[in-house]
């Protein structure tokens, strides 16, 4: 034993404190941790649920069966209830399907409440005028904001996963809705920082900021931050004179121009060109590129992947994994876009209405369509959109740049082997794999 620690853990598989030099959680039981990951890995995927149904139900829409699965899926994890981990893969792909249920009614009550997104140009600098700026996704919160700065000098700007609100009609209405500042949620401190305006955060993806700007900055709905002051409900007249009081903003306009709001009935429209094209051999192959982006040198192989792809693929993305690539100019194949921003990480099911829709265009199944899902990977809601893309039977989906962290060996092999999941590498590599299937 010299040299090596004796470790005393719970094992929450056994319910005992396991005992050993090198402990694995091997306890009496005689379980190894991937029942505990699989464990894991369906509370992440509930989670990622959860905050689409949240959003849901604000604007009044619900679901019974998907919240009778919440109710299941919560109490399967109670461990003097389940031991096997086959119910739990069960489980992770019933929790895929409720994730679909979930996203088409998020779907549902998004553009019955504001409209069909539509493809729209988004300025990226600043207007005179002083300035909040809303990050997260919540979209409710976001009108509430922009219904009570209207008709004044308070300019509403999106960060991240608010992108996508400008492609909506009923929230390009209002005025004062002025542009989109910054990418990804990591770049928020720095980001925050540099522009003297209030800020509103609305949802997860929200850092604990730093001195220089929280007191100018303010949270609602579920999220909340130690010092940062907390609004509930949906009167931001504190947060609207707090803009006030600070400088205001220049008219700068921004370097480049963001373009988003392609829905489902936006590409369908188009199908007819598309099918004429990829017979043509003008179009070879379509790319989702888009997921969880995440602060690591690994996740640059995005932007380098879609810059080395052939002239002749359309590039899907969606989710703040789109920043890595939306401000490049790809150009357009006979008048299509070869970079289409389908919108937040729930427009997941816009993606998936397209490829059934483009699959039911040619008569194949979507794994025989030249399309090819290249995802980053990240947090909770990733899950859920995972298992929603099995439970479809999708294969040969490619991940990265980091494997989830309730992945072991035995669950990765399990991945490989049932749904062909493969791991990013080298973009050059990959490209050229993918470009022969």
């Amino acid at each position: 034993m010299a040299g090596k620690e004796k470790v005393n853990m719970f094992c929450y598989q056994c319910s005992q404190t396991a005992q050993g030099t090198g402990c694995t959680l091997k306890g009496a039981c005689g379980k190894d941790a991937t029942l505990a990951r699989l464990q894991d890995n369906l509370l992440f995927a509930i989670k990622g649920i959860s905050a689409y149904l949240f959003h849901a139900r604000e604007l009044g829409y619900t679901d019974a069966d998907v919240d009778a699965f919440l109710e299941k899926a919560f109490f399967s994890t109670l461990t003097n209830v389940n031991f096997d981990p086959e119910s739990f893969l069960k489980l992770a792909i019933e929790a895929g399907e409720m994730n679909i249920r979930t996203m088409k009614l998020l779907k549902k009550a998004h553009i019955e409440t504001y409209g069909e997104p539509v493809p729209t140009k988004v300025k990226t600098g600043t207007v005179k005028g002083h300035g909040i700026l809303v990050t997260g996704h919540d979209l409710k919160i976001l009108e509430e904001l922009l219904k009570q700065v209207e008709g004044t000098n308070v300019y509403v700007y999106t960060h991240s996963e608010m992108l996508p609100a400008h492609g909506y009609p009923g929230l390009q209405k209002y005025k004062n809705l002025a542009g989109n500042l910054g990418k990804a949620w990591y770049d928020q401190r720095e980001i925050f920082a540099k522009y003297p305006m209030a800020i509103l955060g609305t949802t997860n993806c929200f850092l604990i900021p730093r001195e220089e700007y929280k007191d100018r900055m303010f949270s609602t709905g579920p999220v909340q931050l130690p010092g940062v002051q907390h609004i509930d409900g949906y009167d931001y007249r504190i947060v609207i004179d707090k803009a006030r009081s600070l400088p205001e903003l220049k008219d700068d306009p921004g370097e480049y121009v963001l373009t988003t709001g392609f829905s489902t009935s936006v590409i369908l429209s188009l199908r007819d060109k598309i099918k004429q094209l990829v017979q043509a051999g003008k179009i070879r192959r379509f790319f989702l590129v888009g997921g969880c982006d995440a602060p690591l040198r690994k996740s640059e192989y995005y932007r380098e992947f879609v810059q080395k792809l052939p002239q002749d693929t359309v590039v899907l993305t969606l989710a703040c994994g789109k920043y890595r690539i939306n401000d490049l100019d790809l150009g357009d194949i006979d008048g299509i876009p070869r970079l289409i921003d389908l919108g937040q990480c729930n427009d997941a099911i816009v993606a998936l209405e397209i490829a059934q829709g483009l699959a039911d265009l040619f008569g194949v199944g979507v794994n025989e369509l030249p399309l090819t899902l290249v995802v980053s990977w990240m947090e909770q809601k990733a899950v859920a959109i995972l298992w929603s893309l099995l439970a479809l039977g999708i294969k040969g989906i490619y991940l990265g740049p980091i494997v989830p962290a309730w992945i072991n060996d035995d669950i990765l092999k399990l991945l490989i082997e049932t749904y062909d999941i493969k791991l990013i590498s080298n973009p050059d590599e990959d490209i050229k794999q993918m470009m022969r299937a």
